[in-house]
């Protein structure tokens, strides 16, 4: 029977892959899409493991009849305090204080750089990392050095370290840029200078913007409770607590949104897909009339002439089925790839979709199979 149902087939072969298209192209869209998504899920996952999930944010909030407040200055030594705090260290925002590239640009002009009096153990605290230099240290803290996050290095073209940048006025000498911060994404757009030069010569007022602190993993949720009451124990209401891995998570609940909907639309041109193949069916059926008589009066039975054609249906199922398994595979890995992510298409979604693809030739067969079966002897040979 398997071989009379792939004879049917290959006596039609373009038809047959203008069919197998429609299933195929549903079926990688599936598959691409939950493997794309599991892909991206196993690299946050990833990032998150070598980052750490135990990174806490404490920010300045805004009083009852909504004005801007602005944490203690002790508020970093009383946080690192805390028993389970491993490290605390804090960025301040330099108010009125921009970068340029030289001093001959337009002041309207700062593309969006905030300048951050920064702490020397920034980075060992959120998990940033330098590209190109070095970070600030107690020497260089005092002086008109800055180190610049990703983006703000692209924004003002500086390429390396040892160039000089326009600061608030004064020049300031870049001798590091970052890598991406992923916990700590505002730093891609700073020029993080010094503390105590910040205080000297950029008029800052001292008070801390931002508070990284790091806890045990096991007191994450614990720290998290008490932050606002230490960071400010007169007013904790004023004070707000983040934890920024929960917004990596956050976006990538909201990609999986994105991915259901994607689902959705695979779904549907698999529908049409499968009405292609029972198209396919029953125009063949109607094409080989003068066959099936043939085949009935040679002695085939109805049961006979019904499984040709439910088998040549799920043949062209499952050819569909197969290439659209492989087209999704390959579309996986190959964004996967450009992404720098770990590529992962799960068993279940390749095993789903053989299985979608059978169950559409499974539906798609009877009717034209029992149709074929149907037509008396004499009346299909007499077709012309």
């Amino acid at each position: 029977m398997l071989r009379v149902g792939g004879a049917g087939l290959r006596a039609r072969p373009t038809r047959v892959v203008l069919s197998a298209l429609g299933i195929a192209i549903g079926i990688a869209a599936m598959i691409s899409v939950v493997g794309i998504s599991t892909s991206s899920r196993e690299d946050l996952d990833r990032r998150l493991a070598a980052l750490g999930t135990n990174l806490l944010t404490v920010g300045p909030g805004q009083t009852l009849f909504g004005e801007q407040t602005h944490l203690p200055s002790e508020s970093v030594g009383m946080i690192g305090r805390m028993d389970p705090v491993t490290s605390s260290t804090a960025t301040g925002v330099v108010v009125d204080a921009n970068v340029y590239r030289n001093d001959h640009i337009p002041k309207t002009q700062s593309g969006g750089i905030a300048v951050l009096a920064t702490r020397t153990d920034l980075l060992e605290t959120v998990g940033g990392t330098v590209a190109k230099g070095t970070f600030l240290n107690d020497a260089t803290a005092a002086y008109p050095a800055v180190v610049l996050g990703h983006k703000a290095a692209e924004r003002l073209g500086v390429a390396a370290p040892n160039e000089l940048v326009h600061v608030g006025g004064e020049w300031f000498t870049v001798v590091g840029v970052l890598h991406p911060a992923p916990l700590a994404p505002e730093l891609d757009t700073a020029a993080l200078v010094g503390w105590p030069v910040a205080r000297q010569r950029l008029g800052f007022d001292g008070y801390p913007t931002t508070v990284y602190a790091r806890s045990r993993d096991d007191a994450v949720h614990q720290v998290q409770a008490a932050l606002a009451a230490t960071a400010n124990p007169e007013h904790p209401d004023e004070v707000e607590v983040s934890r920024p891995s929960d917004a990596l998570a956050a976006k990538q609940a909201t990609d999986e949104t994105l991915n259901a909907l994607l689902l959705g639309l695979g779904a549907v041109a698999l529908l049409v897909g499968g009405v292609g193949v029972a198209n396919t069916m029953v125009v063949s059926v109607l094409e080989r009339r003068a066959e099936i008589g043939l085949r009935r009066s040679l002695g085939a039975t109805r049961g006979q002439i019904r499984s040709q054609f439910l088998v040549e249906s799920l043949l062209l199922s499952a050819l569909g089925g197969a290439a659209g398994t492989l087209l999704g595979i390959l579309v996986t890995t190959g964004y996967a790839t450009y992404q720098d992510w770990p590529s992962l298409v799960p068993a279940w979604a390749t095993t789903g979709g053989i299985a979608a693809t059978m169950a559409i030739g499974a539906l798609a067969g009877p009717y034209p199979a029992i149709r074929a079966s149907r037509l008396p002897p004499t009346e299909a040979l007499a077709t012309p």
